[in-house]
């Protein structure tokens, strides 16, 4: 029976023709039978897969033979289904677009990425080498750079979480003054996949942080490594059908739902349908508000 696997991807590298990519992004996955979203700039490829295992190995092994695609960062999860065409339960559509960046930060004219990735980003740390820091250690800084709402339901232990909907919101937030008592402290940025952590760590660096890491291979390779028995409490959001992963049968539940407080991993847009906020939701209050819709 096909077996149903979630691909997300990403790499930062300088592509002349975005255009005649997506061209051939689609058709790649339209051929294999994929659904998900692919975001392609001039400055390389950001996407998420789902479908029958071996069409999604058939397309990384066809998408890295070009050069550019080569060093693409890659990791695997569970999916949650195929349908009878076997595509993807995950996700309702094929999305392969065309953008000014292919992570949202408003700054795309900050970014410089070469053939070995982005310039000036902070240090990659794997999850081994993240773990000797800290016990090396006593000033390390977790920072959370993706939405607030995706902490709700899973974040590292002590982490500073920024308030900011969107990624948007986080030059801003940089600029603000909040954050410039971590400028001389070690601060390590961390994210779903380790895409948002190579552009926010450059952005943190131009700004005046003056040691600044990223947890390479973001949540997803941090979990794979060291499940619920690290420094990672809780469940990982994911911007698909799943809703949220656990890398365990042990994962704590952080999350607290919106409406009578009880304990759940479970994230649900607001139930106004003009609203796009995410709340966290229990099964038994599956129609909740956010407070701004809550008359």
């Amino acid at each position: 029976m096909p077996v149903p696997k979630i691909l997300l991807f990403y790499v930062f590298a300088p592509l002349p023709d975005p255009e005649a990519i997506r061209l051939w992004q689609r058709e790649l996955c339209e051929n294999l039978g994929l659904r998900g979203r692919i975001l392609i700039s001039e400055d390389g490829i950001n996407g998420t897969l789902g479908g029958e295992l071996d069409a999604l190995k058939r397309y990384l092994r066809v998408t890295k033979e070009y050069k550019a695609f080569r060093q693409l960062d890659a990791k695997w999860s569970e999916g949650s289904g195929l349908n009878a065409d076997n595509s993807s339960t995950d996700f309702p559509k094929l999305s392969v677009k065309v953008r000014d960046e292919i992570v949202s930060f408003g700054a795309p004219d900050e970014l410089r990425v070469d053939e070995n990735g982005v310039v000036g980003g902070g240090e990659r740390l794997a999850p081994g080498q993240l773990h000797q820091l800290v016990a090396d250690r006593d000033d390390v800084v977790f920072f959370d750079g993706r939405n607030r709402f995706e902490a709700e339901i899973g974040r590292f232990r002590d982490a500073v979480v920024p308030d900011v909907a969107n990624t948007r919101e986080f030059v801003a937030a940089l600029e603000s003054g909040a954050y410039d008592h971590l400028k001389d402290k070690p601060v390590v940025t961390y994210c779903t996949g380790g895409i948002r952590c190579e552009v926010l760590s450059s952005l943190m660096r131009t700004r005046g942080f003056q040691e600044v890491y990223q947890l390479e291979g973001g949540i997803a390779r941090y979990g794979e490594a060291y499940g619920d028995d690290g420094l990672w409490d809780g469940s990982l959001y994911v911007f698909d059908g799943r809703g949220s992963l656990t890398f365990s049968d042990h994962a704590a539940v952080l999350g607290r739902c919106a409406t009578c407080g009880t304990a759940t991993s479970r994230m649900r847009n607001c139930a106004d349908l003009s609203c796009r906020k995410q709340l966290v939701v229990c099964d038994d209050c599956d129609t909740a508000v956010c407070a701004e819709h809550a008359a």
